[in-house]
């Protein structure tokens, strides 16, 4: 490979390890309560407080848009956004029905072998990752942005792009991406063991599709969804469950609790 196309290509990595690591910290900052509901995100504020350059900050307060933790001002920038519980319950909900319907179709359709054969290795390099003896910031980046190929590449295999576009529309409603409890859950003293759960459904869904057993992977997708949902109420209504995440880590301050 020519210098100059590697030495893109190495640029193009560390760009997107430089936004995921954004995307995190600014998240942890909204979750904690440091940038409180409905505060205005002052752009400038971010990057001195994280030492990161504007591209990146720019780049990650995009993806927490879509994402639904912010929202976008008339006149420009962001916002943080308040959520009722019921919300968030609801989006993760139907963000695994949605899922799952998009994998049988692909079952049933027939995925494209390219698109197995690529969603396979992603799930290796995942594999290799878990084996490590511990998550280092720079791996669950990777992770993160792997998880996310891995359910876009999922969503691609139906060859359905209407019911993409509902897809879409849902993953930005409040913590309802593949990796929104995922990031939430970095610091967890049994991070590795969800993340070797939900790597396991992985498996057993592309191990589905390859089947034509749409029923089968309908059902796993749904269930995969069923982690983030588990992981919510969890620290939501059970605190004193993870002594090692306060209530405010996962978002508490921005979330109105059912009466």
């Amino acid at each position: 490979m020519p210098t100059a196309l590697r030495q893109a290509g190495d640029d193009a990595a560390t760009s997107t390890s430089q936004t995921v690591k954004a995307q995190r910290q600014i998240r942890e900052l909204i979750l904690a309560g440091t940038l409180p509901g409905g505060s205005r995100i002052a752009e400038l504020t971010i990057v001195e407080k994280l030492g990161i350059s504007r591209t990146p900050i720019r780049a990650a307060l995009m993806r927490l848009e879509q994402e639904g933790l912010l929202e976008t001002l008339p006149g420009g920038g962001y916002a943080v956004k308040i959520f009722s519980e019921r919300d968030v319950t609801d989006a993760i909900e139907l963000r695994g029905m949605l899922e799952g319907l998009l994998a049988r179709l692909a079952a049933e359709r027939g995925a494209s072998g390219m698109l197995l054969q690529e969603a396979r290795r992603c799930l290796i390099h995942i594999d290799e990752w878990l084996r490590a003896p511990t998550l280092s910031d720079d791996t669950f980046s990777q992770y993160v942005a792997m998880n996310e190929r891995f359910h876009a590449l999922l969503h691609d295999m139906a060859d359905s792009p209407t019911i993409a576009r509902q897809l879409e529309r849902v993953i930005s409603l409040p913590f309802a991406s593949p990796s929104g409890f995922v990031i939430a859950e970095a610091e967890s003293p049994n991070a590795r063991d969800l993340l070797a759960v939900a790597q396991y459904q992985h498996w057993q869904v592309l191990d589905a599709i390859e089947a034509r057993e749409g029923a089968r992977a309908e059902i796993i997708m749904r269930e995969h969804s069923r982690i983030a949902q588990h992981n919510f109420q969890r620290v939501l209504h059970s605190p004193d469950a993870v002594p090692a995440l306060p209530p405010q880590s996962i978002g508490v301050p921005l979330i109105r609790r059912k009466i």
